[in-house]
């Protein structure tokens, strides 16, 4: 069993692990608990009651925080032509074709959080498929990553967007701020990203939806938001 440190141990005692909490509650206890010397990263974690074995019940989407995360994100283009000019002068840290495939490829490279690229360069990026997809970072339609609106994906991405999807075990881990923005901007970034997710409910999905809805700092414990009411 992992000892824990002070600060953790410190933060535990703040939190009613039987109580689910309002989410101003929440964000407000999870503000006490974020002790590091750091800004820590405040965390939303849901688990839904989907099967995402079922091409049906996959809940996968993007949206802009208002607030953003209180992170600069670097942005890998994959594009041509003119629009190679178009994503450079939008921001983006990285803007190539072949020769960045080949330097992912042959130097194991991933020095960006997002990877962008326009529907004509899907053919090219297809081939990085087994290397970007386990670490999340493969262009996808359903985020706006593989798109001809360079400009507007990259000034989202900058602005604070967030990719959320399910994985294996039908949650969704999602940052939505740091502690440091304090209670109305986390409670603005929590309202926006949880709308989003209670909107992408499956037609397919039985049963109750949000099955457990967590916050997190990076360092700190879990605290239980109450979901039944959120889905009201």
């Amino acid at each position: 069993m992992t000892k824990r440190g002070k600060d953790y141990q410190d933060s535990l005692k703040l939190v009613d692990r039987t109580n689910q909490y309002d989410p101003l509650e929440a964000i407000e206890l999870v503000q006490k608990t974020a002790k590091a010397k750091f800004d820590e990263t405040i965390e939303l974690s849901v688990r839904l009651g989907v099967d995402p074995r079922h091409a049906d019940q996959q809940v996968r989407g993007a949206i802009v925080l208002p607030h953003g995360t209180g992170k600069t994100r670097k942005v890998l283009v994959f594009a041509k032509g003119e629009k190679v000019k178009e994503a450079e002068n939008a921001g983006a840290d990285y803007v190539g074709g072949e020769e960045l495939v080949a330097k992912i490829q042959n130097e194991n490279w991933f020095d960006y959080d997002v990877v962008v690229a326009t529907p004509d360069m899907m053919g090219v990026v297809g081939r990085l498929g087994r290397i970007l997809g386990p670490k999340g970072l493969m262009p996808n339609p359903k985020s706006g990553t593989v798109t001809f609106e360079i400009e507007k994906a990259i000034k989202d991405i900058k602005a604070g967007k967030v990719e959320y999807r399910v994985d294996k075990s039908s949650i969704i881990h999602v940052p939505i701020g740091k502690a440091s923005f304090g209670t109305e901007k986390l409670k603005e970034n929590f309202d926006t990203i949880m709308g989003a997710i209670i909107k992408a409910k499956p037609a397919s999905a039985k049963g109750r939806y949000l099955k457990s809805v967590v916050l997190s700092s990076t360092m700190g414990p879990g605290i239980k938001i109450n979901g039944q009411k959120l889905a009201e």
